[in-house]
C-alpha cells in the first residue's frame, strides 16, 4: 500500500513515538499527534514533522475516557482529510512489586488496556469508510513477556499487555471483512528508563538478551512502516527484542 499523503493518528510520542513519527513523516504520511500531558512534548514534535508533510495535528486526550477517543478520532480525520492509519504507542509502565499489589495498581494498569480497546473500536468505524480492501490499519504496542514469558514486579502492567496480544488477535478476526488490518508490536528493553541506573540495566537487563543491546526504536519505526505497507498481515504480535524472550524468565 502507498502511504504518501494518507492519513495516521498516533498515539505516544515520547521516546519510540518521536522515532515512528519522524519515520511516517518520512513516507509523507500526514500525522495527528496525540498527547495526554506533555504538550510542550508533542509541539516539539509536530514543528519536527511539519516540513516534511502536508498536513499535522496535535491533540490532547485521554485515551480511557470514550468521549476523547471519539473526539480525537473525529478529529484526526477532519484535519488530516482522511484517516487510514492509527497507531498506539502509549503505554505506561508501573512497577509494582507484590508487596505492594492492589485495587488501585490493577486499575492503572488496567486503564492502558482500555484505552488500547477503545481506541480500535471507534478508529475501525470511521476507518470502514475508506475504499479498499485495505481500508486502514491499527498498531498496538505490546511487550516481549506479555504473553507466555513473565518477569518479577510487573504482574499488572504484564495482564494488561497480555490482553492486548488477544485484542490484536480479536480484533484482526473482527474486522478482517472490512478490509481492516490489526498488528501489535512487542519490544522488548529499550532506551533505559530514567528509574534504573546504567549499571543495572547493563547487568540485569541487557546482559540476559542473546543479542546483549536494547531493542532498536529506528527497527520498531521500521517495522511499523513495512506493517502499513502490507496487504496481508493481520493479527500478529511480533517481538522486537533483541531475542530476550529466548533467554526465559527474569527482569525484564
Amino acid at each position: 500500500m502507498e502511504l504518501r499523503d494518507n492519513g495516521a493518528l498516533l498515539v505516544g510520542t515520547k521516546r519510540v513515538g518521536e522515532r515512528v513519527a519522524l519515520r511516517l513523516a518520512a513516507e509523507g504520511v500526514n500525522i495527528a499527534i496525540v498527547y495526554r500531558r506533555s504538550k510542550d512534548e508533542a509541539e516539539r514534535l509536530r514543528q519536527s514533522v511539519q516540513p516534511l508533510v502536508e498536513r499535522t495535528a496535535l491533540m490532547q486526550a485521554d485515551l480511557a475516557i470514550e468521549d476523547d477517543v471519539k473526539r480525537i478520532v473525529s478529529e484526526a480525520e477532519r484535519q488530516l482529510g482522511g484517516l487510514r492509519f492509527v497507531i498506539n504507542l502509549a503505554s505506561d509502565y508501573p512497577r509494582a512489586p507484590f508487596d505492594s499489589l492492589n485495587a488501585e495498581s490493577w486499575d492503572r494498569a488496567m486503564s492502558t488496556a482500555k484505552s488500547s480497546y477503545l481506541l480500535a473500536v471507534h478508529s475501525a468505524r470511521v476507518l470502514m469508510k475508506n475504499s479498499g480492501p485495505p481500508r486502514g490499519h491499527i498498531v498496538m504496542f505490546s511487550d516481549w513477556a506479555a504473553g507466555e514469558t513473565p518477569y518479577t514486579d510487573y504482574l499488572p502492567y504484564l495482564t494488561a499487555k497480555a490482553s492486548v496480544d488477544f485484542m490484536t488477535r480479536g480484533f484482526a478476526a473482527e474486522l478482517a471483512q472490512h478490509g481492516i488490518q490489526v498488528n501489535s508490536i512487542a519490544p522488548g528493553p529499550t532506551m533505559r528508563p530514567p528509574e534504573i541506573s546504567e549499571e543495572s540495566w547493563q547487568r540485569d537487563v541487557l546482559a540476559r538478551t542473546p543479542l546483549k543491546r536494547e531493542s532498536s526504536p529506528d527497527d520498531i519505526a521500521d517495522l511499523i512502516v513495512t506493517l502499513l505497507k502490507s496487504e496481508t498481515i493481520t493479527g500478529e504480535t511480533i517481538r522486537v527484542d533483541s531475542g530476550r524472550h529466548l533467554a526465559g524468565p527474569g527482569t525484564m
